[in-house]
């Protein structure tokens, strides 16, 4: 064994001990997701826990009364009575059980909902950074899987009190006839619990470093039978690429896999034996005692009972308890995440967002540097945007535009310098509210599969918009045009992910993308690359009513094409995280600078 595998084993126990932090926060969980249901649950539970002993007792009743008549000393008193005892007793715990049955899926339910919930709420209020981090993604998957996956462990937690009641009661009485019997269970079941609880541990520990590489496998999973990867897998002949590299990483678990199993296999039997021995122990010294006229045969056939069900309820309670112990090792990360806070939000008495603006946004000296990185995208930056203006933001690629429009909306924070809107840091504002009125259209806009209406009313999902609201907003942004073609209209489900969904084209997509600003009508909006997808044709309507659009507010545009760009009022020229100009086309163009030479690069490529 390597000293790695060596120092892993050493802290195997440590591992399990601390994972068991991770209990009270998922039982805090099963509370939340259905109270009734936990409270009925723990009522049957301790019906059920009893019942055994119940039926034991009274079995063994029924044996001294045989025995009495076979000895020819008559039929005891209340006998049949005795024997209709146990049938109840026999039919109550029936019941009991398929109404336990009946709670864990009631729970079961209500716990996948509440708990799928909170994943996405959390997931949905981490910062933007979160995203942009592969680790996060780790354990994202792990988390997402572990929240909904995990409906073993809190059945096992209900077994676990169950079982501990019923070998309590069952270890009282052979601690009532002799110590000797649950001292030589234990002894018998400790070894195979240690050897279940050390190979869970390498179970889960074999899951976790497996992570990495089951995304990947998800991901060629995903590549090698998407709609979007079809074309360029047969024209560059890359199916049996994709396919062998998931072979491998596939061929790579499967080894791992076998490795443990076979190691369970033998360690685990051989463990296992022990409690056997254990078990036949006890019952070896009680056929003994009771050879010897210690015990009656009732008495006999009770306590015989009594180390049946003390042991195999003892080694489903250490078992269990071993499950709950591993399991809780899996929700590690489903706990972590939602500890895991965001950097971008609220204070506590954050003030509501202006309405209206009246003196704009304003950079002073800001600095940016990604998480995990150390180049500035901005140095020092300073820029203006008043209400009522129309600012265009242009540049190369990397030269911080995008992080411009995510400072703006606060989905980052400065590294260094303020950004203010109307006098006041952004960090001042309450989020949501200063959220509601920004209206932000990405290059990389969501396709959201959805019908059409939806897919304009989620511009402003908040509240509830008329028939009129979303048709004029579909008008303004030319996807009434796309919504015609649609057999249901407005209702039609779009993309191909749902039965019945139609697909539109990158340009119809985008139309119903703008529609989303239209409707929105926030006090501040910003255009990446609005109509990169669009044909000529359609980007000169939709730029043709870009004074209405943005008629009254701020805009803030991001345009490659400078047939754009040139209908703001002022044009900011990135280089190297700086603004190295600004001023209106006419004047950057008189000044013969950057933009005088970017303009006439791309002029020259249409004559």
């Amino acid at each position: 064994m390597t000293k790695k595998a060596q120092q892993g084993s050493g802290n195997a126990w440590g591992d399990r001990i601390r994972a068991l932090r991770n209990v009270p926060p998922v039982l805090h969980i099963l509370w939340e997701s259905g109270p009734a249901v936990v409270t009925w649950g723990i009522i049957l539970r301790v019906i059920f826990a009893a019942l055994p002993w119940g039926i034991a007792r009274v079995a063994a009743w029924i044996v001294q009364g045989v025995e009495q008549v076979i000895r020819h000393e008559g039929l005891r008193p209340h006998f049949w009575w005795i024997v209709g005892a146990e049938v109840a007793l026999a039919v109550l715990t029936a019941a009991v059980g398929r109404l336990i049955d009946y709670c864990d899926a009631l729970l079961s339910d209500r716990y996948t909902h509440h708990v799928s919930i909170e994943v996405m709420r959390q997931a949905a209020q981490l910062d933007l950074t979160t995203y942009e981090d592969p680790a996060y993604y780790d354990r994202l998957e792990r988390a997402r899987v572990q929240a909904t996956d995990r409906l073993a462990m809190i059945q096992q937690m209900g077994r676990l009190f169950q079982q501990a009641l019923t070998t309590l009661i069952f270890t009282g009485t052979l601690l009532y006839y002799s110590p000797w019997l649950v001292l030589l269970l234990c002894v018998g079941v400790l070894p195979s619990f240690v050897g279940e609880t050390h190979f869970a541990f390498l179970g889960y520990a074999k899951n976790f470093r497996q992570t990495p590489a089951k995304r990947q496998m998800d991901y060629l999973r995903q590549v090698g039978g998407s709609k979007e990867a079809a074309k360029e897998l047969k024209l560059f002949n890359l199916s049996g690429y994709l396919t062998d590299r998931f072979s491998a990483l596939s061929e790579q678990i499967y080894l791992e896999n076998v490795d443990l199993s076979k190691r369970k296999l033998f360690w685990g039997g051989l463990l296992s034996m022990l409690g056997i021995l254990g078990y036949y122990g006890s019952y070896a010294f009680v056929i003994w005692r009771a050879v010897h006229g210690l015990y009656s045969i009732g008495t006999f056939v009770f306590i015989t009972t009594a180390i049946q069900q003390a042991s195999s309820n003892l080694q489903q309670v250490f078992s269990t308890a071993s499950g709950i112990a591993d399991q809780a090792l899996f929700l590690t990360d489903l706990i972590a995440f939602f500890e895991m806070k965001p950097m971008v939000q609220s204070k506590p008495d954050a003030l509501p967002a202006p309405r209206p603006v009246q003196r704009g946004f304003e950079f002073r000296n800001v600095s940016f540097v990604y998480p995990g990185t150390e180049r500035r995208v901005l140095k020092n930056f300073n820029f203006t945007l008043s209400p009522g203006e129309r600012i265009a933001l242009i540049g190369e690629n990397g030269q911080g535009k995008t992080t411009i429009v995510k400072l703006i909306t606060r989905l980052y924070d400065p590294t260094e310098g303020q950004i203010l809107l109307d006098g006041v840091d952004l960090r001042e504002y309450d989020l949501d509210d200063l959220h509601k009125e920004i209206g932000v259209i990405f290059q990389d806009f969501m396709r959201y599969e959805m019908t059409a209406r939806e897919n304009i009313a989620v511009g402003r999902i908040e509240i509830p918009h008329t028939e009129e609201e979303i048709e004029h907003a579909a008008q303004k942004s030319l996807a009434e045009g796309v919504v015609k073609k649609l057999s249901q209209g407005y209702d039609q489900m779009l993309g191909r992910r749902f039965e019945g969904g139609v697909d539109l084209s990158g340009g119809e997509w985008q139309k119903m993308a703008l529609a989303r600003a239209y409707l929105r009508d926030a006090q501040l909006l910003v255009l990446d690359e609005p109509t990169a997808a669009l044909d000529a044709k359609s980007e000169l309507e939709v730029f043709e009513r870009f004074a209405e659009l943005t008629a009254g507010k701020m805009a803030l545009l991001i345009s490659h094409r400078f047939s754009t760009v040139r209908m703001a009022d002022r044009i900011v020229v990135l280089e190297g995280g700086r603004l190295v100009e600004e001023g209106s086309h006419q004047q950057l163009i008189a000044l013969g600078g950057r933009y005088a030479r970017m303009f006439e690069m791309q002029a020259a490529s249409y004559r």
